[in-house]
């Protein structure tokens, strides 16, 4: 665990630091997950799990539920329209806790952002909200000349001060010939596991919804459990409603009495 000082100049533990992560580059994997709340986020933490990555608007909801794991703010692009938006999101960020900034922005953001010496994540690949110019959700690199357009993509954000990517849905051989050639920490996110860190959605992985995307994997069934719930809760109202039609609820258990002697003195005070 290192000891650091918080952009707010707070003494905090951190259990990974950028230098941390940058020494440890193509010797060691990492794990990062989402966590967008405080059970999410000490989940996260008594599981082991190295990065956490949540929306900038959670920052403070993540640090009460771990103040320890390396925390990236993603900042979303509606958010914060104006490169004054971003940075003023990306110091308040900082001032609750986290440790990075990831942004989806042009490289001049991500420039402006690195000249402030804060650490920031950028996004290739697949990024979903620009998949309009990929014709619609798919992998990227599939191709010598996409594979090699992507490659350049990464030489850019590295000129541009970033020090890492979130690596979305590229091909798993361009992948880890990319990670070895750049200084970008690699944060793969369904590009196989050619990059530095492996990433994956929090709800992907507890299996929260019905289905999950293709580069996913659920260990878990948290939406048969949530479905369980549903279903059970409906009963239990359909059986409180039932039972206080039927004269069932409540008992004398869930009642209360007064004494016969009070109550007949009651009776002839109402009288």
């Amino acid at each position: 665990m290192k000891n650091i000082y918080t952009w707010k100049a707070v003494p905090a533990k951190r259990n990974l630091t950028v230098a941390d992560l940058q020494a440890s580059k193509g010797k060691k994997i990492f794990t990062q997950v989402t966590a967008n709340n405080e059970e999410e986020a000490l989940a996260a933490g008594v599981a082991g799990i190295d990065m956490i990555i949540c929306n900038a608007h959670n920052v403070e909801a993540v640090r009460r539920g771990n103040n320890e794991l390396f925390l990236t703010a993603a900042l979303g692009l509606p958010d914060y329209p104006t490169k004054s938006d971003v940075i003023n999101g990306a110091f308040k960020a900082l001032a609750l806790g986290a440790d990075a900034i990831m942004t989806a922005r042009s490289m001049s953001v991500v420039s402006m952002l690195a000249n402030e010496d804060i650490p920031v994540m950028g996004h290739l690949g697949l990024v979903p909200r620009k998949s309009t110019w990929t014709g619609g959700l798919r992998a990227i690199g599939k191709t010598s000349e996409e594979a090699f357009e992507l490659y350049n993509k990464f030489k850019k954000l590295e000129e541009a001060g970033a020090f890492a990517v979130e690596a979305e849905v590229i091909t798993c051989q361009v992948m880890q010939e990319i990670s070895k050639k750049t200084s970008l920490i690699t944060v793969s996110l369904g590009s196989g596991r050619g990059g530095d860190v492996m990433y994956l959605f929090m709800q992907d992985i507890c299996g929260e919804q019905p289905t999950a995307p293709r580069h996913a994997r659920a260990f878990a069934n948290l939406w048969k459990l949530k479905q369980q719930i549903e279903e059970d809760r409906i009963t239990a109202l359909k059986n409180f409603r039932q039972a206080s039609l039927d004269g069932n609820f409540p008992s004398d258990a869930e009642s209360t009495s007064i004494g016969s002697e009070e109550f007949e003195k009651f009776l002839t005070m109402i009288k």
